[in-house]
């Protein structure tokens, strides 16, 4: 049931900027969070930043050894980091195991440090869970999931660390630049596959 609801919320928002898609009645007081890589961030954050419910997504880097890392150290896959989202959401509109349901169709969990052409650690597939209720959630939502793939899912479940925002030009990237050409080659078609459409 939350599969459908997520593409029919995709289908509704997928091609409206951010700033439309938003609920500004939302009580963002009672927002939460969830910290989600699942390889290059822009295809992740274009994915959920068009979600009813959601209030922000913002692109950086978790998990690594580094402090205030640049683009340019993480893409060295070097400092640990990976490629993250951080989700902002309304749980009375949106949970975070609807966000996780939608997470495994955004993208393929079953390659180790893999998505596509991009390849390194930085590309890893992971959830940071920032409560142990979060935690719960995500080893349930793996175990759901797996059912979808043939291969075994190998998503990291692991303690959010300190999130660091990626640089301004990576931020609203895909709604940005629409016409960069990997948007137009990967991000595009993700969409409007999610979305349904042919």
């Amino acid at each position: 049931m939350g599969r459908m609801i997520l593409t029919i919320f995709v289908l509704l928002r997928v091609g409206f900027p951010s700033s439309f898609a938003t609920n500004h009645s939302m009580n963002t007081d009672m927002s939460e969070q969830a910290i989600l890589g699942g390889g290059c961030f822009w295809c992740t954050e274009a994915v959920f930043e068009g979600l009813e419910g959601v209030v922000d997504v913002e692109s950086g880097y978790m998990g690594g050894s580094v402090p205030n890392p640049s683009y340019e150290q993480v893409c060295t896959g070097e400092t640990g980091h990976a490629e993250v989202i951080r989700v902002t959401f309304d749980p009375a509109i949106l949970s975070y195991s609807d966000l996780l349901d939608l997470f495994w169709e955004a993208h393929d969990p079953t390659t180790l440090n893999r998505q596509g052409a991009d390849v390194g650690t930085q590309y890893r597939s992971i959830i940071f869970y920032k409560d142990e209720n979060q935690k719960k959630a995500a080893l349930e939502s793996i175990r759901m999931a797996q059912s979808r793939f043939d291969n075994p899912i190998v998503t990291e479940v692991a303690p959010a660390a300190t999130f660091y925002p990626a640089e301004d030009y990576h931020q609203n990237f895909y709604s940005e630049n629409k016409n960069y050409p990997y948007c137009r080659a990967i991000i595009t078609p993700k969409l409007k596959k999610l979305s349904g459409r042919k």
